[in-house]
């Protein structure tokens, strides 16, 4: 039977207003970096990847093998989440969040400098499906850090407020993602974008990655959190636990909740990142650089949003923010998908708006919520663990299986349904979840 930790402060938080707000930036900066990197790859994967690295079959086959590569990266996110949790637990934060940001500058960059199909062949696909793989490890790892890192920083009574800063490199990410393929796309023809305009934004992420690196291997570390990280290593030489074999053996329950809790919301999130952005170009024939803007201005929304619930769930409860998002997204489903198949850029911005307004309510507060799941010694590994496999089953194959359905059916009300199915798992976990923690 899973157990709760009590809803106490994740460490011992004396350090002062400033330095909290330092750590913030920083876990803010981080996480909007990886997610920028990770981002580029989804967009140039709905635009550009079938045609160069799969240009073999008909160009529903080109865009599969492209989402299927992008999926890759999912499928990796739990082995670094497993494997950045379990140091993370025992040697501190701060060292795995600084690799993962490594790793995901090498790979970007490699992704931006990689020869096409046409020049290397087979090795081309290959050596694209790796790069993605590192990708996947770095964000698996990078969650983990950046959230604890605020969230075990925050005061009394603002552990939401404080994990929804890790929460905003999403929108971040995605809004400079959008931005910079616009200006390449601006300043280039069709064939030069598609012969090299769409590597100029793996490239700037490598400039933005140097930034963060540095402000996370430079900036001081406040003494509550190095004596957080002494407190760590002393308790490894006593008790020699694994906080892995801890939480598979006693709380696998509880991740697997977590995981089916937030499907819905990451599953819904890609699908409209590039799933949507695939769809409206390639079959209803919308302008690239119109859906890219409507998909920018969109993300900005949420930079409001994301906090305001995270705040609102410190006053009332997570579960209770968390829900209600939940049954939006479930609620919305058909009339995003009915609005989208008009073919106007006007109800294409009223869906995919609404849509992203329950998914940032429901974003806003679930770094705290999950942090909250595990006691400190296993948070890392535990957190990790929940949003990766979420993100293995829902957003990694969300723009998959929803070009699978579209083309299988015909109609878009199949991904909707699609969608539902989602909501409805996470409704159920939810329940458990809260049930669970009442009878603490």
């Amino acid at each position: 039977m899973d157990t709760f930790p009590t809803d106490r402060p994740a460490t011992v938080t004396a350090a002062s207003t400033p330095h909290r707000r330092r750590v913030a930036t920083a876990a803010a900066l981080a996480s909007a970096v990886e997610w920028y990197d990770y981002f580029v790859f989804g967009i140039a994967a709905a635009l550009v990847l079938g045609d160069l690295y799969f240009p073999a079959g008909s160009p529903t086959a080109g865009v599969l093998a492209s989402f299927a590569t992008f999926a890759v990266g999912f499928l990796a996110r739990p082995l670094g989440g497993i494997v950045a949790g379990h140091l993370g637990d025992k040697r501190g934060r701060k060292p795995m969040l600084v690799l993962a940001l490594t790793l995901m500058g090498l790979a970007t960059t490699g992704i931006g400098l990689l020869p096409t199909y046409e020049t290397i062949g087979v090795a081309a696909p290959v050596l694209l499906v790796a790069l993605r793989v590192v990708q996947g490890l770095a964000v698996g790892a990078q969650w983990g850090g950046a959230m604890l890192l605020a969230t075990e920083y925050a005061p009394e009574g603002k552990r939401g407020v404080y994990g929804s800063v890790v929460q905003l490199g999403v929108p971040i990410g995605v809004v400079t993602a959008n931005s910079v393929f616009l200006l390449a796309g601006a300043f280039t023809t069709d064939s030069a974008f598609a012969a090299w305009g769409w590597r100029m934004p793996f490239l700037v992420g490598l400039f933005v990655l140097v930034l963060a690196y540095y402000i996370h291997t430079r900036v001081e570390e406040t003494p509550a959190f190095r004596e957080a990280e002494r407190a760590l290593a002393e308790k490894e030489k006593s008790e020699r636990g694994s906080p892995l074999r801890t939480v598979l053996r006693d709380h696998l329950g509880t991740v697997l909740l977590a995981g089916g809790s937030f499907a819905v919301n990451t599953a819904t999130f890609y699908i409209l990142i590039t799933g949507v952005l695939d769809y409206t170009t390639r079959e209803l024939g919308m302008n690239r650089g119109a859906v890219l803007t409507v998909s920018l201005c969109v993300s900005l929304t949420q930079l409001v949003l994301i906090p305001a619930s995270a705040a609102l769930s410190d006053r009332v409860g997570r579960i209770k923010i968390y829900a209600f998002g939940a049954v939006g997204i479930a609620v919305w489903a058909v009339p995003l998908f009915l609005l989208i198949d008009t073919g106007s850029l006007l109800w294409l911005a009223v869906g995919t708006f609404v849509a992203s307004c329950f998914l940032s309510i429901m974003y806003g507060p679930q770094a705290a919520l999950f942090a909250e799941l595990f006691t400190p010694e296993m948070r890392y590994t535990g957190a990790s663990l929940g949003y990766q496999i979420a993100a293995v089953g829902g957003g990694g194959l969300a723009p998959f299986v929803m070009v699978l359905l579209l083309e299988a059916t015909g109609t878009s009300m199949s991904v909707a349904a699609y969608i539902v199915g989602l909501s409805v798992i996470a409704l159920v976990s939810i329940k458990v979840l809260s049930d669970r923690a009442r009878s603490r």
